[in-house]
């Protein structure tokens, strides 16, 4: 047996902790198919500045003891004290399998900042009156070791700066670690700065020597202190709804070296930095920069640098967020995407096709003279001679007001450009002002790239099949997917950039399979509580970039991700960290909605079933309510996890009153056209309909009374009988999960695969790399993920992988037999490990399946009929099992 990953949920990185409880997780691995985990322990020990010795060996914070578990996961550490500040601990894993064999981890490890600290020192602005050391501010300075010392400081402008910091030191630190934020940003991290402001943690040791050191920051303005100029920006673009945070672009640090000695000292932020102007001197979040690289001065960040002519950087007020550590992945670039052509319609534009849609920093090499100004803009459509172009006449300011400038210092050798505080969506790259090939008067372009950027999360899953445009699709989900997390779920990566809440819910139970979400639902979460209204709202988008009004700020079908979430992560990675702290916010959304009922419990004040007619409202009682009263069940479910008992009562009966109101109103059983109970909408009261998503609403969130399930689905089953499409992003989901109960793999390739929207098949048949915003040939975003719940249905219904409420400690696995496919094979790392499949229909009928179950999980695998007979062959021990089974 072997302890594989270790980990702390709800943190990808663990530098920085600012926490005083944890919890912990871990998964196993053996080649022995029986071998099982029957007891824990973990131990947690507190590392001295100095580092670990003999005689501090078992300076032990915090231990589990022994403990008669089979859990891996969702394991509280919570020391009596708290964890000390700015301290590194080091933690292990014993576990005894089922023969009490003792296996330990690796030694794993976790660095704290400020567990019980949250600001930084109140900066007084005027010294004189206000001294540090008058009696007001004394309790700030109290028990300092424990809390932030370093200052915000800046230029107190808000144009992007650089900021340095000299120093020197004797010898080489045993240990280096620097807490950093920067506002704007200086990585793609943005939340409610008002209540939240993220740093970050790097371990400086290696970088870090005797003698003259320098460290540095570069600063641009972010969603923080957005810098329009005179490009696009969207917040603007209808209206000034623009929530700009702060005016003063700004940064902190603190450097904590550790000796061998013991001794620790702090470098911090203060007015011993340097600042200057950056050379980027516009720094708009959506794609246009301006970057004059005669102003850059090379090796500013580097010993032996002539700063003179830099300024002392001033101390500023900064913004009035609490610091917290930043829990989710951070923003990277991940692959390359190299032109497939390139084509220069006139003389000075060069245009490149990459060949693939996606969120892209773009990267290129010019040569030229000094002073030269290169012009480079981005689309995911273009005209027919290869120039970009935005397809939506209302958005036709996106095509001319979208572009960075880069002017050359005409070194004599290639410069390289790419943007430093911004990135958009695009497979297509329009270079302006050069040409490729010299003697033309104009600078020579080299190359032109697209470097995909997205979160860090890691990726788990893949999937092929043997059908050609299936695998195209799942590969167009798949940039679409990516194109779109970054520290938080966005709609768009280059119209929009916003948080929208729905798409985090509905397309978790199809991300979950590609990428690890724990980390970033965790701080999503975050997002949700800061936004949070005093009276309970949850508005649309978190963080609120921009204020919206009526449905598109109030819709219980995104604001309900404040609940989903929480259960989202119990059920999928087994976990229940963000239940307490989301609970009494639960508490109070739910007495909100509460005030919006109608006719004693309908909901439908919102959006209904988005992007079916773009924004028409349709189903909104059936939709709205239906989450309404799953929110009332999750809230059930988070009571009985905290031993709330008489409040979990009090939620079901809440759900039980919600549940007949629903049906009183909705559930038709009494129609003399049509042979069976069904749903109507209340689109058009009195007219009855019988739509196909009121249908699937009801059956996946259990609102139908047993004696009307089989009506309910013959309903569903009729009004889909055409094969053709009829539903917007939140209807999508629980069409495709109805029509696998059904078992009609054949309706959901049909609807995929329609000559006309809605159709996914479409997208891909004109030319599309990714999935459009609504089912339209053009739009103004070509990659929105919000239509992709089908990569869910794919998972499930054909690759055959479905979890059950455990975070994958069970599932089951029913590969395609009754669908097209005659081979499909993919992989997904589980919490607990690897899960394989490979489905095989061979010429005479017969399957051939082959499955890997990590171990601590139990897998059930459904069979084709009742009557099917089996021949098994087990691997993974010593011996070679085959038997034949009949059921």
């Amino acid at each position: 047996m072997k302890i594989a990953r270790c980990g702390i949920h709800g943190f990808h990185e663990t530098l920085g902790i600012d926490a005083d409880e944890l919890k912990f997780y871990w998964t196993l691995e053996s080649d022995d198919e029986l071998a099982s985990q029957a007891a824990y322990r973990v131990t947690v020990t507190e590392i001295p500045p100095g580092g670990r010795t003999l005689e501090n060996k078992d300076n032990v914070a915090w231990d589990s003891g022994r403990c008669s578990s089979s859990a891996q996961r969702d394991i509280m550490c919570k020391p009596a004290d708290g964890f000390q500040s700015t301290t590194e601990y080091q933690w292990t894993v014993t576990v005894w399998d089922q023969n009490d064999k003792q296996y330990s981890s690796d030694t794993n490890s976790f660095f704290t900042a400020y567990p019980r600290s949250q600001l930084l020192p109140p900066l007084s602005m005027n010294q004189t009156y206000m001294p540090h050391t008058a009696l007001i501010f004394r309790t700030w300075f109290e028990d300092i070791e424990n809390k932030w010392k370093a200052w915000w400081i800046g230029d107190g402008g808000d144009k992007p700066i650089y900021l340095r910091r000299s120093f020197n030191l004797k010898q080489q630190p045993s240990r280096a670690i620097a807490f950093v934020a920067g506002l704007g940003h200086h990585n793609f991290r943005w939340t409610n700065y008002h209540r939240t402001v993220q740093y970050v943690a790097h371990d400086l040791t290696s970088s870090l020597h005797a003698g003259e050191n320098v460290v540095g920051a570069h600063i641009g303005n972010g969603f923080y202190a957005g810098d329009q100029g005179d490009r696009f920006f969207w917040p603007k673009y209808e209206d000034n709804t623009y929530v700009r945070y702060g005016n003063e672009l700004c940064f902190f640090a603190e450097l904590h070296l550790f000796y061998p000695d013991g001794t620790h000292d702090i470098i911090i932020s203060d007015s011993n930095w340097q600042v200057r102007k950056s050379a980027t001197t516009l720094a708009n979040i959506y794609a246009s920069e301006t970057h004059d690289r005669r102003q850059y001065r090379l090796g500013w960040d580097a010993p032996a640098f002539d700063a003179s002519s830099w300024k002392p950087a001033k101390g500023l007020t900064g913004p009035r967020g609490f610091l917290k550590y930043q829990s989710q992945p951070p923003v990277i670039r991940h692959e390359t995407f190299e032109s497939i052509s390139t084509t220069s319609p006139q003389p000075g534009i060069v245009c490149y096709d990459l060949g693939q849609n996606a969120s892209t920093m773009v990267k290129i090499v010019v040569e030229g003279k000094a002073g030269s100004e290169i012009t480079i803009r981005y689309s995911e459509t273009v005209y027919e001679n290869g120039t970009v172009n935005m397809p939506d006449p209302l958005f036709k300011e996106f095509e001319t007001g979208v572009y960075s400038t880069f002017i050359l210092a005409g070194t004599g050798s290639p410069e390289t450009w790419a943007p430093d505080f911004s990135f958009t969506s695009a497979r297509y790259i329009q270079v302006e002002g050069v040409s490729t090939e010299a003697g033309q008067g104009l600078p020579v372009i080299h190359s032109a790239v697209g470097q995909h950027v997205s979160s860090a999360s890691r990726r788990l899953g893949t999937m092929t099949t043997d059908k050609e445009d299936v695998n195209q699709l799942l590969n167009a989900l798949k940039w679409t997917f990516a194109s779109n997390l970054f520290s938080y779920h966005t709609d768009c990566p280059q119209i929009e950039k916003f948080g929208w809440l729905e798409v985090t819910h509905l397309l978790a139970p199809a991300t979950q399979y590609m990428v690890d979400m724990e980390d970033l639902y965790t701080k999503i979460l975050d997002d949700i509580l800061d936004a949070q209204e005093p009276n309970g709202l949850v508005p649309t988008m978190a963080p609120e970039i921009r204020y919206m009004c009526g449905p598109l700020h109030d819709t219980i079908t995104w604001g309900c991700a404040l609940i989903f979430i929480p259960d989202i992560l119990m059920k999928y990675y087994g976990s229940t960290h963000t239940i307490p702290k989301m609970y009494r916010a639960g508490e109070r959304y739910m007495q909100y909605m509460g005030k919006k009922e109608r006719k004693g419990g309908l909901i439908e004040h919102g959006l209904g079933d988005w992007g079916r007619g773009i924004a028409h409202g349709n189903a909104q009682a059936n939709i709205e309510t239906a989450v309404y009263h799953e929110c009332l069940k999750c809230m059930e479910r988070f009571a009985l996890n905290l031993g709330l008992a008489d409040e979990a009562a009090k939620w079901k009966s809440e759900a039980s009153r919600i549940y007949d109101v629903y049906n009183k109103h909705l559930l038709v059983t009494d129609d003399p056209e049509r042979p069976y109970a069904y749903y109507t909408s209340l689109d058009s009261y009195p007219t009855r309909d019988r739509d196909a998503v009121c249908q699937a609403l009801a059956l996946q969130f259990g609102m139908v009374p047993l004696e009307h399930k089989e009506d309910v689905m013959k309903a569903f089953l009729d009004d889909v009988a055409d094969g053709k499409l009829r539903s917007g992003e939140i209807g999508l989901r629980y069409l495709f999960n109805t029509l696998h109960d059904a078992n009609r793999p054949d309706l959901v390739l049909q609807m995929a695969r329609q000559e006309e929207h809605p159709s996914y098949m479409r997208f891909l048949r004109r030319g599309e790399t990714t999935l459009l915003e609504f089912w339209q040939d053009e739009c103004r975003s070509k990659c929105h993920d919000m239509l992709g719940s089908i990569l869910e249905w794919f998972y499930v219904a054909v690759l055959g992988i479905k979890p059950d409420e455990d975070g994958y400690r069970t599932f089951t696995v029913a590969p395609p037999y009754t669908s097209e496919f005659d081979a499909v094979s993919g992989t997904f790392e589980c919490p607990y490990g690897e899960i394989a499949v490979d489905f095989k229909r061979e010429e005479d009928g017969a399957v051939v399946l082959q499955l890997t179950v990590p171990m601590s999980t139990s897998a059930t695998v459904m069979l084709p009929s009742m009557s099917s007979v089996v021949q098994m062959t087990r691997h993974g021990s010593s011996r070679t099992e085959i038997r034949q089974v009949s059921s």
